[in-house]
């Protein structure tokens, strides 16, 4: 399945992509993560039901330096990536 995550809170300029892009690289997910004009973070991630319940679970945790206050996330037509990749 694939799903599209959109992160509110201080999500940029903290590591936050980078951090995506590693526990998805963990949990064996695919997809793509990128900052948005408006602040948020825009990420959209193929795997299975218990991998986006995983997944999930660290997008709200985020790192360190982050500040994430909600995360709200959208069942998309299936898409089928081959690694898990920032786009700049």
């Amino acid at each position: 399945m694939t799903v599209k995550y959109t992160v509110k809170g201080s999500v940029q300029g903290v590591g936050y992509r980078y951090f995506v892009r590693n526990q998805a690289s963990r949990l064996g997910v695919s997809g793509t993560v990128r900052n948005c004009s408006d602040g948020t973070v825009e990420v959209e991630a193929t795997g299975t039901e218990n991998q986006h319940y995983l997944f999930e679970k660290k997008l709200k945790e985020g790192p360190l330096y982050s500040e994430v206050r909600s995360v709200e996330s959208l069942q998309v037509e299936l898409t089928a990536f081959s690694s898990f990749r920032i786009i700049y």
